[in-house]
């Protein structure tokens, strides 16, 4: 296979996992009105591929001790905490809000990296920032309110997950030396834990219902969303791994058209001038992050 073929395969490994991710608010939606909340839906479906991935590993001998790698363990709880909020913000708010929210992720990333790895900010990076946090203004920011604050629940959610899940990146960079296959399983791993943590707390506190009784309604649902998952995660190692990590970045940013065209047209949101404007400068902050950083031989 060609240099050329194998970069368009790796593009379209890409672009798959994006679609999972931007469209993944659909079955999600379609569960919780079926009686399934969200954080139910996440713990089964990842508890589901982590069991799967956790009986390959253990048949071809590939488990390794987590005491050697402490840091996986970090590694799930972010990771988990990036899934539940992301899959619970899509479920219960305007899809194409909480996906622009959730994309401050390269802002966080540039306080993460100087908290975690002490890397000091360029003044880009600032500007960077800057933008983003301006476009994150401007979407909070309503005439009802006389300061930009959070507006809902998914709005928080969005939020925090965009953060984890700088944090995650960030931690995936520390462990880099650690084997593929452990990471996997501790990202899965910490969605199935993370995911069935908060629905019981939420269960306690009375913000999340009990839902219906299990029926066999969820399972097309659940095996969508199995399958999808597993699938986007090993074409997102096959693209991300042949590809330069400002390539894989751009290609990435397209979670945001696809969770947008596709919320829009089946009404599970709206454009106001203030989401698109807010929302332009978060992805331009995001565009100058990624052609921004060092470049790297493909």
């Amino acid at each position: 296979m060609g240099a050329t073929s194998s970069k368009s395969l790796a593009v379209a490994g890409l672009l798959l996992n994006a679609f999972a991710w931007g469209v993944c608010w659909w079955p999600f939606k379609q569960l919780e009105a079926l009686g399934l909340h969200p954080l139910w839906a996440t713990a089964c479906v990842y508890a589901f591929v982590f069991v799967s991935i956790a009986l390959w590993l253990w048949k071809t001998d590939r488990l390794i001790s987590w005491r050697q790698h402490p840091g996986l363990w970090v590694l799930m709880l972010a990771s988990g905490l990036t899934n539940v909020g992301f899959n619970w913000a899509v479920t219960v708010g305007d899809v194409v809000r909480v996906v622009l929210l959730f994309y401050l992720m390269p802002a966080w990333s540039v306080l993460v990296a100087w908290w975690l790895l002490d890397e000091k900010p360029s003044r880009m990076a600032l500007l960077r920032l800057l933008i983003a946090l301006t476009g994150l203004f401007i979407v909070l920011k309503t005439p009802e309110t006389p300061w930009p604050v959070p507006e809902s629940l998914s709005d928080v959610l969005a939020l925090i997950s965009g953060f984890t899940f700088a944090l995650t990146n960030t931690l995936l960079l520390k462990l880099k030396d650690t084997p593929s296959s452990s990471r996997t399983l501790a990202m899965f791993g910490g969605g199935a834990a993370m995911a069935t943590l908060a629905a019981l707390v939420g269960l306690s506190l009375g913000v999340v219902a009990t839902g219906q009784a299990p029926n066999a309604s969820w399972l097309p649902y659940i095996a969508l969303l199995c399958v999808s998952f597993l699938l986007g995660n090993l074409a997102l190692q096959y693209g991300a791994a042949r590809l330069t990590a400002q390539t894989t970045a751009l290609v990435m940013l397209s979670e945001v058209l696809f969770a947008s065209v596709s919320s829009v047209m089946l009404g599970a949101s709206d454009w106001d001038q203030r989401t698109l404007i807010g929302g332009g400068l978060i992805l331009l902050a995001a565009l100058l992050a990624i052609t921004g950083s060092r470049p790297q031989a493909d």
